[in-house]
């Protein structure tokens, strides 16, 4: 049984620390993962906590995996465990059943599963750790105290410092479709191995006051416009395709005017975008930095546009600054995110290929390489 259990124990501990370390290199996935849960649940007001709902989350599943492989404090530890699987168990399986989350976020981005195949991890992971909670006896440290000690505050501190790396100075592994190197107008493509789905197409006429329907290739004989009247037709999914979602999906960016000039940046030789969300990061905190980037772009000719999905509010707070004459375009928020985890991020396009990707705390970098 002792075999066993430290067998068990090896698992879950690997992979609650794996999890953690997945969601940990990009704690604003989860936390926008959480506002969907709250957007939909009614409980939006609860959306300005889910960034340190997610660094906490994160560091804590490190944390527990390390302590179980440590053998520190297992039935504290498996306790804490069992309340932590039952909630993931109930929101997994809650996405799973209601349909109306393809994932839930459980190993991030990096990682995307569908949310049965996560329902399933769970419910496996919950047997695991119930066996480990009736068996905490053969849990037993594997390095004294004080070394325990120090393993345990080294993995803490590690985790929040990760985190807080990233937040600033963007994920260092970028499992988005807007990484350094990637082509935005291929990605806007349909995969090239994608299964369309399968429909068909059904009409509804009325005719003699009754609702007659019949699919598109079984019009009736006696069909004529004087007799039928239209109401209504439906596109039935009769079999779900496959990889036929791209990757990119909804880019637009519009000016003041409506007018979009999302191709047009995409086509330009370069363009240089700065995404801002919103003022979370007071302008004052990057503004001296983009203005060294914007004239190193303004002396190569180079266009400069800001993308925001709260456009009055950041062309006010910009009026006073060396690129107030910046021209400011509606970009959507979700988009937005995907493509830039920090607030605010700068893009360097080459042709539609992102030649370079910079958080605020990097824009000098940005305006050596825009110089070159």
């Amino acid at each position: 049984m002792k075999i066993l259990v430290n067998i068990v124990r090896v698992l879950v501990g690997a992979l609650f620390i794996f999890s953690g370390l997945v969601k940990a290199i990009d704690p604003n996935g989860l936390s926008y993962k959480m506002q969907e849960f709250f957007d939909l649940w009614g409980m939006s007001a609860f959306n300005g906590t889910t960034l340190w709902l997610s660094v906490l989350m994160n560091a804590f599943e490190i944390f527990a995996g390390v302590a179980l492989l440590l053998g520190w404090k297992p039935k504290l530890i498996n306790w804490l465990l069992l309340l932590l699987i039952v909630f993931f168990t109930f929101l997994t399986g809650y996405a799973y059943i209601s349909g109306k989350f393809k994932s839930c976020g459980c190993f991030g981005d990096c990682i995307p599963i569908t949310s049965g195949v996560s329902f399933a991890k769970d419910i496996v992971l919950l047997v695991l750790i119930l066996f480990l909670f009736f068996n905490n006896k053969y849990i037993k440290p594997i390095f004294s105290k004080p070394i325990t000690g120090v393993l345990l505050v080294i993995a803490a501190v590690s985790t929040f410092a990760l985190q807080w790396y990233v937040l600033n100075y963007l994920p260092i592994v970028d499992c988005l479709p807007y990484k350094v190197g990637n082509n935005i107008p291929e990605k806007m493509k349909m995969p090239a191995n994608a299964i369309p789905d399968s429909t068909v197409i059904n009409f509804v006429y009325q005719k003699d006051g009754k609702d007659v329907s019949f699919t598109a290739e079984d019009f009736p004989d006696d069909f004529n416009d004087s007799t039928y009247t239209f109401v209504k037709r439906e596109d039935k999914i009769i079999r779900p395709g496959k990889n036929n979602i791209p990757e990119i999906r909804s880019l637009s960016f519009s000016d003041k005017n409506d007018a979009d000039l999302t191709q047009q940046i995409l086509d330009a030789p370069e363009a240089i975008l700065l995404f801002v969300e919103d003022l979370s990061q007071p302008v004052s905190r990057w503004q001296k930095g983009f203005e060294q980037v914007f004239q190193s772009a303004k002396n190569k000719n180079i266009p400069v546009y800001l993308i925001t999905s709260t456009r009055p509010a950041v062309e006010a707070a910009i009026a006073n600054t060396g690129f107030k004459d910046i021209t400011v375009l509606d970009g959507d928020r979700v988009t937005i995110r995907a493509a830039a985890r920090v607030i605010p991020t700068l893009f360097q396009l080459k042709k539609g290929t992102i030649e370079g990707k910079w958080s605020f705390r990097n824009f000098e970098q940005a305006s050596k390489q825009i110089n070159h």
